[in-house]
């Protein structure tokens, strides 16, 4: 007889529990105090690479919603921080006056908001920290002027139910957000990216694979999936290019050359809440 099959609470811990071993494995945390101070401007250490390119998206974000809007309210802002995972977004954003909240699955203390509890030695007042999914977040209606998506919404699994809960959540005026999530041009292109990723599962993730792949997210955006699964929310979105450093802004050519298929872009995405 086989064993039944594990319940959706039980993969889910499954996954965030390997998730947290794959992220430190990767080298993620391993600075301490001195790395979350740091981020997303981190110069050195085995992610530095990664962090290059979302300090690039981090600065446009507060060029392009941020600063406009707190100018426009002529007060500092509520944001809520998804998939926030260290609180370093929240963390920035609070020593400059705004108030924010984190949320995400994960509550390890890897680079879950387990690992957000060490910012509490430098801010005061601290930023609060929920554990919830993106399409059932536990917060008030119309309690925020931001909502952004931190590197995260490729993490949903039902796109549609997290955009309304992120809208739900954001005052009329306010700003949606997209930061650092895999954009492709072609739904073929990130379906490609997808099959890769499970075919290579075992190499890239060893024994974790299977608990790492468990979970149906969506894995990526393109830009007709994000006006299609906004249409009855009233999301018009903007995308905000972000010019990134050169190595990342030749991945399509080098692609092209080589017979790939075409990388996603990270860049800005905005919606204005009515």
């Amino acid at each position: 007889m086989r064993p039944p099959a594990p319940t959706p609470g039980t993969v889910a811990r499954q996954f965030r529990s390997a998730y947290a071993a794959h992220r430190a494995a990767e080298g993620r945390g391993a600075g301490g105090d001195a790395e979350l101070l740091a981020l997303p401007y981190l110069r050195s250490g085995p992610v530095a690479g990664q962090w290059s390119v979302r300090a690039r998206t981090f600065d446009r974000f507060v060029r392009a919603v941020i600063a406009p809007l707190t100018r426009g309210l002529g007060r500092p802002l509520a944001v809520l921080d998804l998939g926030a995972g260290n609180g370093w977004l929240c963390h920035r954003l609070c020593r400059d006056g705004h108030r924010t909240v984190a949320l995400d699955l994960r509550n390890d203390d890897v680079d879950g908001l387990g690992a957000a509890a060490a910012y509490e030695r430098y801010l005061d007042p601290m930023f609060g920290r929920v554990v919830a999914s993106f399409e059932a977040l536990p917060l008030a209606s119309r309690t925020f002027d931001v909502a952004a998506f931190n590197a995260a919404l490729h993490y949903a699994t039902d796109l549609r139910a997290a955009l309304s809960e992120a809208a739900r959540v954001v005052r009329r005026g306010g700003q949606l957000a997209i930061l650092d999530s895999p954009f492709y041009r072609r739904r073929s292109d990130g379906e490609a990216m997808v099959a890769a990723k499970r075919r290579d599962g075992a190499r890239t993730f060893g024994a974790q694979a299977d608990r790492l792949l468990s979970l149906p997210f969506i894995e990526y955006l393109t830009p007709d999936g994000l006006r299609e699964s906004s249409l009855d929310l009233g999301l018009a979105w903007r995308r905000h290019r972000v010019r990134y450093p050169l190595r990342y802004e030749l991945r399509p050519m080098v692609a092209a050359a080589r017979g790939r298929r075409t990388p996603s872009r990270f860049d800005l995405w905005t919606a204005a809440v009515g």
